[in-house]
């Protein structure tokens, strides 16, 4: 969706469903706590093509429903991002959030690709055309930093730098395809937990204001795969590893299979995984499910479109 572009002319009696991407932050660099309790960040975000889709109806009151993978770990009460969404939404323009909002899941659950982050976007794209309301990009994307750091990016896609908490954004050019493989882990890692961690860590350390890196931006500008291997960095890594060691030993087996480069996708506890082409990609992906170090390992590649009207 381009600046200025709305969705109005959906009608509220049909409706609307919104395809949303997952991320990998190919830089994450972290400062120093903030007073407040964030973070300042220098957060280069990659939106990559695994999506979950957002199909938002009419109804008597505000409802969440889920399926997909791990469908049963997301929060179906107004703690869901989605229906926080619509809830912000409906309150700036004085009207009732009356819709069903069905989220069919496929990015995965608490792994550090912004799965919640993403149907939060996708809901208020989603809401936005149902209702006719014609939001300008720059209106949904204000509603998008106040429900959280990476909704904003969810909703935007491509590629961008991310700074502040990582909500405010600036699009970057991709000259390229890149090809990934995501490792899914067994179980959760909470993000505020892998920020207190990282807290841990650095507590005797002089933490350098975030910025981000000319190099890796040249690279991905570029469309270079060994470029941007050689310039991935995590802050947040050594605190996920800290907390889930076993992380260690797939970000391994992965790079013995060929990787480029592997790291921890955002908090946790998925890991990623740049290859230099698609076949590349499959041998990693068959090595990581072979090894039993993983749940199971998706083959996709960026950049990605962000969230978007499909139907």
């Amino acid at each position: 969706m381009s600046g200025g572009e709305s969705a109005a002319g959906v009608r509220a009696e049909g409706a609307v469903t919104v395809r949303v991407p997952a991320k990998v932050n190919v830089q994450l660099a972290v400062g120093a706590a903030r007073p407040d309790g964030f973070h300042d960040l220098a957060n280069v975000f990659l939106a990559v093509g695994l999506h979950d889709e957002i199909t938002v109806t009419p109804a008597d009151e505000l409802r969440v429903t889920c399926a997909g993978p791990d469908a049963h770990q997301v929060p179906l009460d107004a703690t869901n991002l989605a229906a926080r969404a619509a809830l912000a939404l409906a309150e700036r323009h004085g009207i009732e959030p009356r819709v069903h909002i069905h989220i069919d899941k496929d990015i995965p659950v608490a792994g550090g690709m912004a799965g919640g982050s993403a149907d939060g976007a996708g809901a208020l794209l989603a809401c936005d055309a149902l209702w006719s309301l014609g939001s300008t990009e720059a209106e949904l994307l204000a509603i998008c930093a106040e429900l959280g750091s990476d909704v904003p990016f969810s909703l935007l896609g491509g590629a961008a730098l991310g700074v502040g908490r990582g909500e405010r954004l600036t699009p970057l050019d991709v000259g390229g395809t890149f090809h990934w493989v995501f490792a899914v882990a067994d179980g959760g890692l909470s993000t505020p937990a892998v920020y207190a961690e990282f807290d841990r860590l650095t507590a005797a350390a002089d933490v350098p204001p975030p910025a981000a890196d000319p190099a890796l931006l040249a690279a991905l500008s570029a469309g270079d795969a060994t470029a941007l291997a050689a310039t991935l960095t995590n802050d947040l890594q050594p605190a996920a590893l800290s907390l889930r060691p076993s992380l260690a030993t797939t970000l391994a087996t992965g790079t013995a299979a060929g990787a480029l480069a592997a790291l921890v996708s955002g908090s946790g506890p998925t890991t990623a995984f740049l290859t230099k082409d698609e076949e590349s990609a499959a041998t990693v992906a068959e090595a990581l499910l072979a090894s039993g170090n993983c749940r199971t390992a998706r083959v996709t590649s960026a950049p990605a479109a962000g969230a978007r009207v499909v139907s």
